[in-house]
């Protein structure tokens, strides 16, 4: 009997590590995915700057993408931790 309480606990606690984890990685690869965008679309308004105006419309767009799948991310992370 002890030895399956045991197992359970170990199992939520290696449960809350890996929901941490993935939430940190979420983080990460969207700060990586945002700052990709943003580097891309400067170096494209130098390289054409009559172009700036749809390149920053385009640019929002992609970050606010990359933000709201790493939201996502980090949801699902925080729904594993606490279910």
């Amino acid at each position: 009997m002890l030895t399956i309480i045991l197992e359970a606990v170990a199992g939520a606690a290696l449960a809350k590590l890996g929901a941490t984890i993935g939430a940190g990685i979420a983080v990460i690869g969207a700060g990586i995915g945002i700052g990709k965008i943003g580097g891309s679309a400067m170096e494209a308004m130098g390289r054409q700057p009559e172009a700036a105006g749809d390149l920053r419309n385009n640019m929002i767009v992609a970050a606010a993408l990359v933000e709201g799948v790493a939201l996502l991310a980090i949801v699902v992370c925080i729904l594993a931790l606490f279910i």
